[in-house]
């Protein structure tokens, strides 16, 4: 990680504060639950992007793969999430989303979608 002692404060305050989803996901994937699987939480991803030094965090990473999971696409920032899909895309990274409702209502579908994917 970066020296920037704003964005390892950052990685650290979205560990620490998780949502419900992302503690459910986290409870399935970490200790490589899934296919021996190394995943990581809140992964800071540094990158340059128009002469300045960026970052993204992803929810969930594999490095193995360069595979973000990250939760859908939010209707306010379309924009802002589309910039950052096409980014990421273009530094090599694949992307899966998985909505919220389907983390609560049905994890065991989840997970049975990433192991396909894995």
């Amino acid at each position: 990680m970066d020296n920037r002692p704003d964005l390892k404060a950052t990685v650290r305050e979205l560990r620490r504060n998780q949502t419900k989803t992302e503690y459910i996901f986290w409870t399935y994937v970490r200790n490589k639950q899934i296919k021996n699987r190394k995943f990581i939480r809140q992964f800071a991803i540094i990158f340059e992007f128009e002469n300045k030094k960026r970052f993204f965090i992803a929810d969930f990473y594999c490095h193995q793969l360069k595979l973000i999971i990250d939760g859908t696409i939010h209707d306010n920032q379309k924009e802002y999430d589309s910039l950052r899909t096409y980014i990421l895309n273009n530094l090599g990274y694949k992307i899966i989303r998985f909505r919220n409702e389907d983390i609560l209502n049905d994890i065991n579908k989840v997970i049975k979608e990433l192991e396909s994917y894995l």
